[in-house]
């Protein structure tokens, strides 16, 4: 085991599926010598050659083109958008190109072997173009694979198990907490499950859901609702794209509520997605509403960066709302 934060587990994860397999290779926006403006790709050209690493034209389209290019020939390309909030660009060539060649092709071609890494979320004073939280766009999409990791830990093993499935697979890191979050991981590869989600913490009272950067929140707000005497679940839900609808189901149906907190605006974000899954299966079951604690439907502020986050204190009153309602 090693101490790493999560940029230094990303840079191991990159490291080793890059020293396993000669076909990975890392590309986009200043990731070559520069290591891209987080240094998540830090020595890799140096490591590996500038035929392996190495930088791209300012042109997100094209990023995400070329790596469906190289896909389909077979290598494994890892592809960076700088900010999540500039993927939009590509976003034809994610869902009517990486999404579906596989199935225009009659599996007789595919792009699964790629994956794009890009930094979501806010909490770096970063404004309304460096703040976004789209992962719910890409989760309207059959053929993709989305997945949130909330820790070091998490980060290597699902980012090496995101470069190794046969499905192409966005991979969303949570910025705030590159340098911030810092734990022990495995000094060697491992892989966690994707499309599973993770109990953290069993309870009775109310099931609490998260992903990335928002499992820290959480972990506050529950620490707060147990000194109240509610006995809170907690689930990270790790891959949004496919969702575990059963582990979440089965919490529900064991604690009757359901709080689902994400950074990203209300309206059309992924907690309303799990909300109607959940009210379907868990209807005859549940003792309140299912609450949604959100960012706010408005463009992500600079100077009101606090008041639009969905932090600690909403989440528990949520807890403290459902549980007495």
């Amino acid at each position: 085991m090693a101490k790493m934060n999560m940029l230094q587990a990303i840079n191991d994860a990159l490291d080793l599926a890059m020293a396993a397999n000669e076909k990975v290779m890392c590309f986009g926006e200043d990731v070559g010598v520069f290591g891209g403006v987080f240094r998540a790709t830090s020595n890799l050209q140096q490591k590996y050659g500038k035929d392996r690493c190495f930088n791209t034209p300012l042109v997100e389209q094209g990023i995400i083109g070329f790596a469906n290019g190289l896909a389909a020939q077979g290598s494994f390309p890892v592809a960076e958008i700088q900010f999540a909030d500039y993927i939009f660009p590509a976003f034809d060539q994610i869902v009517n190109e990486s999404a579906k060649f596989r199935y225009r092709s009659g599996n007789l071609f595919n792009v699964g072997n790629m994956t794009i890494r890009t930094p979501y979320g806010g909490g770096i004073a970063g404004g309304l173009y460096h703040s976004q939280s789209p992962e719910a766009y890409f989760a309207h999409t059959p053929g993709l694979k989305v997945v949130v990791p909330r820790n070091p830990h998490q980060a290597k093993g699902l980012l090496l198990a995101s470069i190794n499935d046969p499905n192409p697979t966005l991979f969303f890191e949570p910025k705030r907490l590159y340098r911030a979050s810092v734990g022990e991981v495995p000094e060697g590869e491992y892989q966690l499950p994707l499309g599973e989600a993770e109990v953290l913490k069993e309870g009775t009272d109310v099931t609490v859901l998260g992903w990335g950067a928002q499992m820290e929140v959480i972990d506050k707000a529950v620490e707060m609702a147990e000194k109240e005497g509610f006995s809170c679940e907690v689930i990270d839900l790790r891959t949004i794209l496919p969702w575990d609808v059963e582990t979440v189901a089965e919490s529900v149906l064991k604690t009757g509520r359901l709080v689902i907190t994400h950074e990203a605006p209300l309206t059309g974000g992924f907690a309303g997605e799990i909300a109607a899954t959940i009210q379907e299966r868990c209807f005859l079951y549940l003792e309140s509403p299912i609450a949604r604690v959100t960012g706010m439907d408005t463009p992500f502020p600079l100077v009101l960066e606090k008041e639009h986050f969905p932090n600690h204190l909403k989440v528990y009153e949520a807890i403290r709302e459902s549980v007495e309602f």
